[in-house]
């Protein structure tokens, strides 16, 4: 009963430490209304097998080399704070399970789910979210991006008990651009870098912090931990159990329900393929027109043993197409950069290589962004006469023997066009026969996987064919401001930047009236499209995916914001998938016999736009 007692009266005391602690009137939101999404018929349980192309550089999601790999189990798809639902679009709770507005246009207060736990069994305090700040602003993790958005977007985080903490943005910001901000962060765990005999700086992270943790893999919030690793080999990935932290919240409820992902890596996706069909791996993607159109028709699909999966999405398109390096030197003449966008005919290419299947994006820096896209923009038309004449214009006046235009100098108008999958080589082989007609030459510079990202983060490409990822609203300072060109490890690709470009840039960050501020990001895009600085690619709005018949999802299996089915070459999806072992063993045992079930192909048009 004393025991009690005390428990009782330290409650007690902590609480009025805590109400003195917060400002007064706070109006605390939640959110447990939004429908589900995951189907309460999904079973718990068996290993889900996939494949990546080659073995990530690095289990780091920061620092050099962390682009690629992984980083989507280890960060891109990890809990936020709170993040938006995938249909309706609405902001629901996921780590913390409340949030409220200060009255400075720059304060979000958040209280975390107590039941929050990271995978090695710590808590998952406000603790966890001061030391993100200084994990982020730290010189140790070589992370430049990183280090400028955690020291200027975000001000300051502030502790009020475990579970309570603020977050303040370095500018104003309507309250849904600072929800929006605010709530996408995620925790970095203080427990596992404490450190403080390597830490002479005194920043709080060790000072050889890229090469200790290269291949060291940090505790997650994740329904899913990096459980073994054979080098070069394999990974897996195990489930933290029924007694995971997130069940507690219902839009986790009968999502991640396989016990491992185990993924292996194959480094050719025509093996991959086989070793699908096999059984070996439980899907596979089939967004490559060859693939859905003419690889398909084999007897495992025939048989309903492999069944097909085309649906449509809504997800926002990032950056990409054919970027061009401005820190080369014949890429910084203007006039040779107008005649490589109508030279590169990605129209003939999508309706000639994939089918028509694909879509092409209306501007460099993508589609879906609602107000803050430019209003129906439109991409170059291949116009390989007018490209020509640009040409001409920079001094590639001249035909050479072999059809490609020189300079006085004698230089040829040769470029080469680095991209990591070779599954792309047709289509840039199409971009580089259509150039020739303008007298231009592209040369194909295929590297290897997540070295190719490695290559161009290194500003060592002239061109380089790529699409980035994005989110709601457009980011602008990654990719064009001044800072970040002619520096490796940043995301200006182009290395294009401009007075102009940077005032518009700045302005866009901190400017708090959200019509404003979209009208700045129309500015921006126009400089971008004046610039000719990226040839618009194309664009991908539906997952299309082939699985074994004991792979089951939800009757209604997409929702606007489903990149994708099943866990396929480093992307997570929203797992409301699941194994049926009834059916598996149902299946082995139909080809033993060869017994065969209805031929099924499912296509879920919802959001097609």
């Amino acid at each position: 009963m004393k025991k009690l007692l005390v428990a009782s009266i330290l409650s007690a005391l902590g609480t009025s430490a805590y109400a003195a602690d917060l400002p007064q009137g706070l109006d605390w939101q939640t959110n447990w209304d939004e429908p589900l999404f995951a189907s309460a018929e999904a079973k718990r349980g068996g290993t889900y097998r996939t494949h990546i192309l080659s073995f990530p550089q690095t289990l780091r999601s920061v620092g050099p080399d962390s682009n690629s790999g992984l980083r989507a189990y280890f960060l891109d798809d990890v809990p936020n704070l709170v993040s938006k639902h995938p249909d309706t679009l609405e902001w629901i709770p996921s780590l913390a399970n409340e949030w409220a507005f200060g009255d400075d246009n720059k304060t979000v207060y958040f209280k975390l789910n107590p039941a929050a736990k990271w995978s090695d069994g710590k808590s998952v305090t406000a603790d966890d979210f001061v030391f993100m700040l200084k994990f982020y602003r730290s010189k140790d993790i070589i992370a430049p991006w990183y280090n400028e958005y955690y020291s200027n977007v975000i001000a300051e985080v502030k502790k009020f008990d475990d579970l309570t903490f603020s977050v303040t943005s370095g500018i104003e910001k309507n309250p849904e651009d600072l929800l929006y901000t605010l709530g996408s962060l995620v925790p970095r765990p203080a427990h596992f870098y404490a450190n403080p005999s390597k830490d002479e700086n005194g920043d709080g992270i060790d000072d050889n912090f890229v090469r200790k943790y290269n291949f060291k893999s940090e505790p997650t919030t994740s329904a899913y931990y990096l459980d073994k690793v054979k080098k070069g080999k394999q990974l897996t990935f195990k489930h933290a159990g029924d007694d995971w932290w997130g069940y507690s919240n219902r839009y986790y409820q009968n999502r991640y329900n396989v016990d491992k992902i185990r993924i292996k890596v194959i480094r050719d996706n025509d093996i991959a393929m086989k070793h699908f069909e096999k059984g070996n791996l439980d899907a596979f993607s089939l967004l490559l027109p060859s693939l859905w159109h003419e690889k398909t028709s084999s007897e495992p699909y025939k048989q309903g043993y492999i069944h097909k999966f085309w649906g449509y999405n809504q997800m926002p398109q990032g950056a990409g197409g054919l970027w061009m390096n401005t820190a080369q030197p014949l890429l910084s003449d203007g006039e040779l950069r107008k005649g490589i966008m109508l030279a590169t005919d990605y129209d003939g290419m999508i309706e000639n290589i994939t089918r028509g299947d694909y879509s092409r994006k209306p501007h460099a820096m993508g589609f879906g962004h609602g107000n803050y896209d430019l209003p129906n923009p439109k991409p170059s038309k291949f116009d390989p006469e007018k490209a020509a004449e640009h040409f001409a214009k920079a001094g590639f006046d001249q035909i050479g023997p072999d059809g490609i235009r020189v300079n006085a100098k004698g230089e040829r108008l040769s470029f080469g066009i680095t991209y990591g999958r070779n599954s792309w080589t047709p289509r840039i082989a199409f971009l580089k026969e259509q150039a020739k007609l303008a007298g231009l030459e592209f040369t194909l510079n295929l590297v290897d996987g997540s070295a190719a990202f490695k290559y161009i983060l290194e500003k060592k490409h002239e061109l380089a064919f790529l699409n980035m990822g994005t989110a709601d609203v457009p980011a602008y300072w990654e990719y064009f401001h001044s800072v970040n060109a002619n520096k490796p490890q940043t995301n200006n690709h182009t290395n294009f930047s401009s007075p102009r470009l940077d005032k518009l840039i700045e302005q866009y960050k901190t400017e708090f009236d959200l019509a404003k501020k979209q009208g700045l990001s129309h500015q921006i895009q126009q400089e971008i499209t004046t610039a000719n600085v990226i040839v618009p690619g194309y664009m991908v709005p539906y997952a299309r995916e082939a699985h074994w018949r004991w792979i089951k999802f939800p009757e209604q299996a997409m929702t606007k914001r489903t990149a994708n089915m099943f866990p396929i070459d480093r992307t997570f999806g929203l797992h409301t998938f699941w194994i049926d072992t009834e059916a598996k063993k149902e299946t082995k045992k139909a080809m033993k016999q060869g017994k065969a079930f209805p031929e099924v192909t499912v296509v879920d048009e919802r959001y097609k736009l």
